[in-house]
């Protein structure tokens, strides 16, 4: 079976081609286009899927809130297909099914088809880059909730009344759990360049990732006390960061002292990078 996953993010277009035969896949294309700018984003999906051969099932992943019926309910950076049936116009175009969802729960299902939750029926995967998404595997299936909306991990309440956040509410877990709060607590400077004075040894740089992590270790702590998984996969660009997973894991440990005999997830890297996406896309397309 051949699938096609789409990941459109703000200047990329990224397709990947997956083949499937029983239990055994491979990603077997790789195109990167620029993102669609305005207009009816259909066609130009459309000729992208066309251009790279076709495919038995398309699936794309958009960074916004996607409902179970397909229906796009609010995006960061494709404004033209706010309340667009993504879904019924690929469909009608290409002639084989199609599926949308959300961004970091395409993520979610290519680390537990192909990543680092593989065969794990109770994991956690959580992105983390200038925001927080991710998504859940429960008894072996993606949760998604009754509208389709479950995975934003990212705008849990951990401050009342804290920092503001650009979905309207103050205190969110990714105001001090990601690349903006990382940049924030060292005065502007871009996250990547802290980690990286990190990773060079700068003390002041060290401080700040630990503080990070701290905030990190204390929405996995509430995760862990909501869903119970056996592994927590930490995925996207800051999340992915070995370097810092040692800091992440100290903090989530110590952040559970006093809770004797519980058993505790393992916390691990992501494995599958940028095309994580896409190559989820691919699987949600031919219904996960």
């Amino acid at each position: 079976m051949r699938k096609i996953g789409i990941d459109i993010g703000g200047t990329k277009m990224l397709g990947v081609v997956v083949e499937s035969h029983d239990e055994t896949h491979s990603v077997v294309d790789e195109v990167r286009v620029a993102a669609p700018v305005g207009g009816d984003i259909v066609p130009q999906i459309v000729a992208f899927v066309r251009s790279m051969g076709g495919a038995h099932t398309v699936g794309v992943g958009i960074a916004g809130l996607v409902r179970n019926d397909d229906v796009v309910v609010t995006t960061t950076h494709l404004p033209n297909v706010r309340g667009l049936e993504l879904r019924g116009a690929l469909e009608s175009e290409l002639g084989v099914p199609a599926r949308v969802d959300n961004d970091a729960t395409c993520a979610a299902v290519a680390e537990w088809r192909l990543g680092s939750a593989r065969g794990i029926d109770e994991a956690l995967v959580v992105t983390i880059g200038t925001g927080i998404g991710g998504g859940a595997i429960v008894g072996g299936r993606v949760v998604r909730g009754a509208h389709g909306f479950a995975g934003e991990f990212g705008h849990m309440v951990v401050v009342r009344d804290g920092e503001s956040c650009p979905c309207g509410r103050r205190g969110c877990w990714e105001c001090y759990a990601s690349g903006r709060g990382i940049s924030q607590s060292a005065g502007g400077i871009r996250a990547e360049d802290v980690l990286q004075r990190f990773v060079d040894g700068d003390e002041a740089a060290r401080e700040c990732v630990d503080s990070y992590a701290a905030w990190v270790a204390l929405g996995l702590f509430d995760l862990t006390s909501a869903f119970d998984p056996s592994r927590i996969v930490l995925g996207g660009g800051l999340g992915a960061r070995h370097e810092v997973l040692p800091l992440i894991d100290a903090h989530f440990r110590t952040t559970f002292a006093g809770h004797a005999g519980r058993d505790l997830p393992q916390i691990v890297n992501a494995t599958l990078g940028y095309r994580a996406g896409a190559i989820g896309a691919a699987f949600v397309g031919a219904g996960d």
